[in-house]
């Protein structure tokens, strides 16, 4: 008994030096203003990132820390998700699909499971693959921020949507309006302001520009590996049915 208290002072007091950390190290989210070089500055970055390139992407594929696997048909909003041994065919609008295991089609409560599941990777991951681009889509705030050194940055807030409305990140980017860093203020990470770089900027087929790697803490990650993109799924390659069993009986 007396092992399981000391136990329980030690993790209580390891959530309280968690806690303080924490506290000691977030940084206040800033205040933005919404005025027209917000707008201007998102503009420059869509273009930036060729954001009329990425509209004329019909398909593509990619996979998120060599994880989850993703083959996304954007025309049809319909994306394939593998991890481990499952695989998901998935109807991004309405969450509805089929689901598969290591001993064949899985059904009922499980498939529902490993549905939810494949939507709450592929909202996370394919946010990661292109950013950019959903600074425009319904619910999102656009501010513009003068940092203390003079920089200027751009504040975008997702009032609603996704899986984590609130989220906030507040962007840098070169002269030309590259994305170089941003900084994040989400419900994920208890830790205020935590800053990441984009980098390894790779170049679709369809000239759409995608960064692969970020830079956290002194730590170069790749997030995206093995990225194409084409104008549809045909022009992706791969199997031409992939999709099929999602409108067969």
């Amino acid at each position: 008994m007396r092992v399981l208290k000391v136990l329980a002072v030690v993790l209580f007091v390891g959530v309280l030096v968690v806690i303080g950390a924490a506290y000691f190290m977030s940084e206040p989210r800033p205040e933005g203003r919404e005025a027209p070089e917000a707008d201007e500055l998102a503009r420059k970055m869509e273009q930036a990132v060729r954001k009329d390139a990425w509209d004329r992407t019909g398909a593509v594929r990619w996979s998120f820390f060599d994880e989850h696997h993703y083959v996304w048909d954007r025309k049809r909003d319909l994306v394939e998700v593998r991890w481990g041994e499952t695989r998901v065919l998935l109807r991004t609008g309405d969450k509805t699909g089929r689901v598969w295991g290591e001993d064949g089609e899985v059904t009922g409560g499980d498939a529902e499971s490993a549905l939810q599941t494949a939507y709450k990777f592929w909202v996370n991951d394919s946010f990661w693959l292109n950013p950019v681009v959903k600074f425009f889509d319904p619910g999102v705030k656009r501010e513009i921020v003068t940092e203390e050194d003079g920089e200027t940055g751009l504040l975008v807030t997702y009032t609603s949507g996704g899986v984590t409305p609130g989220d906030a990140y507040l962007w840098n980017a070169d002269e030309n309006g590259l994305p170089v860093r941003w900084r994040m203020w989400v419900s994920i990470i208890p830790v205020g302001g935590v800053s990441m770089t984009w980098e390894g900027w790779t170049e679709l087929s369809t000239g759409a520009l995608i960064a692969t790697e970020h830079e956290g803490a002194g730590k170069m990650i790749t997030f995206i590996t093995n990225v194409e993109g084409a104008q549809d799924l045909e022009a992706l390659g791969g199997s031409p049915g992939l999709f099929d069993p999602l409108f067969q009986g």
